[in-house]
């Protein structure tokens, strides 16, 4: 596919992109403040194609490329789920989807000191922050914020947690909330957490909303938002006629 760089700063937004095509002509945007995202380079003028994927636009003015794919590559900011793959002295050793295990500090919690060391068994789900990735060097996690508060990061208790590609996740972690997740929430009840890892999980206290919430979710990614509209509509009705 060869793409031709447009004066129109989004023409080609939401189409399918390849390595070395030319996404957008900034010599028609000379008085605008672009900001790149992923998988974009600038070379002089124009915005050039790393990776395979989707061309994104979001206001006022950054670009990148959405690629789905299985393998996660880390990037500090990120919040991904992680799973306890072993615990050192100094550091808890997490699986993140990424080409090698990620640490996590003992003392990178909220107040974390010595004295209180959270014990994470082998298979524990947690929900932690990216802060450091850097080519050829394991990534380093926390479970706070940049404020160095909990937030929404720690352990994830019971649910189900499900792999996505990392296409999917971005999209579930869109704004406006993407239609998928808008239809389930307005008629079921649950928690959910994303990592932009490609790992999903769900609670609730009904495990039939769980399946139904997961199944939404996993069928959603090629589909339009009407199409996952409809889509939720028939889980509902099968689950009212289920129960």
């Amino acid at each position: 596919m060869e793409t031709k760089p447009s004066g129109s700063p989004t023409s080609l937004v939401d189409q399918f992109v390849m390595p070395g095509d030319e996404a957008l002509d900034l010599s028609t945007m000379s008085n605008q403040t672009i900001k790149l995202g992923r998988s974009l380079r600038q070379d002089g003028d124009v915005l050039s194609v790393m990776k395979a994927g989707t061309f994104k636009f979001s206001k006022p003015n950054k670009y990148w490329v959405e690629s789905s794919q299985k393998r996660y590559e880390p990037h500090a900011g990120d919040s991904v789920l992680g799973i306890v793959v072993d615990s050192k002295a100094d550091n808890f050793l997490v699986d993140i989807k990424g080409p090698a295990l990620a640490f996590l500090p003992v003392l990178a919690f909220e107040g974390g000191t010595r004295r209180n060391i959270p014990k994470f068994e082998a298979g524990t789900l947690i929900y932690v922050r990216v802060v450091k990735a850097n080519p050829g060097m394991n990534p380093e996690l926390s479970c706070t914020d940049a404020s160095g508060k909990a937030a929404e990061f720690g352990q994830l208790k019971d649910g189900y947690m499900f792999e996505s590609s990392t296409g999917l996740s971005r999209m579930l972690l869109s704004s406006p909330t993407c239609p998928v997740l808008d239809a389930l929430g307005k008629k079921l009840s649950f928690e959910i957490a994303v990592g932009l890892n490609g790992r999903v999980w769900v609670n609730a206290t009904s495990p039939s909303t769980v399946i139904v919430v997961a199944n939404g979710i996993m069928n959603s990614e090629f589909k339009s938002g009407v199409q996952q509209r409809g889509m939720v509509e028939k889980l509902l009705q099968n689950l009212k006629l289920s129960t």
